[in-house]
């Protein structure tokens, strides 16, 4: 992976929007320690293999670039390693991290965290009602995504918006089972990313593990959907990202979500009754 100093990219005129381009690692290495309220990262998978899947019904290449090509598990493992150390580092005493993946990575990703003492809280599984189809024939149909949740160590007291959650699930405990549809088009008439997060997944994130005012990272920026989810629930946010393209996607995002009067902030309490139609 090509290293670059970051620079800033990108800042939104309330300042509680920043995104720096560069690498992932030499930018968080300039982040001061304990300073981060909640990291949500979606590394790369290292899918980009030479395997195929299926898009719009036709048999496509599984290559989203050179940054999701693997390079081997224990290379593979080392990088996993350097980044949630610098996230550890970053994070505050009561702070936690999600960290979202499939079986290519997520494996070598809680055995890391394990190994340096972050306090797994949960596996939560993403289910996709609508997948592709599995084109070999020879395993299940991949259905789900798996987001990790830990806080920064074993003595954190970490964020959890308990009865926030209970009620935007309708009175009930809400489990680890999330049930929520892949990005539509709606989220890409700004441009496309190859690994895209919905914006309803990271709003979840963002309001059950975080108070307004409260800072956001997110090391793998991609498309910005993590930002967005963070500034319309009143958050502060911080970007990394290595591709200037994703990057100008990601700021292009931000200033129509800002222009859009339906994206303006909301406070937890009006984005949970939105949600389960009290408003």
């Amino acid at each position: 992976m090509a290293t670059h100093p970051g620079k800033l990219h990108y800042e939104s005129t309330s300042k509680d929007y920043r995104l720096y381009l560069g690498d992932s690692l030499e930018v968080l290495r300039r982040v001061p320690a304990e300073t981060v309220d909640l990291v949500f990262a979606d590394p790369p998978y290292f899918l980009s293999n030479g395997g195929m899947t299926c898009s719009s019904g036709k048999m496509v290449s599984v290559h989203k670039g050179k940054w999701d090509a693997s390079n081997g598990i224990e290379k593979d493992f080392k990088f996993q390693a350097k980044w949630l150390r610098e996230c550890q580092r970053v994070l505050k005493p009561n702070g936690s991290i999600f960290v979202c993946g499939t079986r290519h990575n997520i494996f070598s990703v809680g055995f890391a965290m394990q190994s340096m003492g972050y306090k797994l809280l949960n596996d939560i599984v993403w289910y996709k009602r609508n997948p592709p189809p599995n084109l070999a024939c020879r395993y299940f149909t991949h259905t789900s995504e798996t987001l990790l949740w830990a806080a920064r160590d074993e003595k954190a007291k970490w964020t959890f918006n308990y009865q926030l959650m209970k009620r935007l699930n309708g009175g009930k405990q809400m489990k680890s089972l999330w049930n929520i549809l892949p990005p539509g088009k709606s989220e890409k008439m700004q441009g496309r990313h190859p690994t895209q997060k919905p914006i309803e997944l990271l709003e979840r994130v963002v309001v059950s593990a975080s108070n307004p005012g409260d800072l956001i990272l997110d090391p793998f920026c991609g498309s910005g959907t993590t930002g967005l989810a963070a500034t319309r629930l009143g958050r502060r946010f911080v970007g990394i990202e290595l591709d200037p393209e994703y990057a100008d996607l990601a700021t292009r995002r931000h200033l129509a979500d800002h222009l859009d009067a339906n994206s303006a902030y909301r406070s937890d309490v009006d984005y949970v009754a939105a949600q389960v139609g009290l408003q």
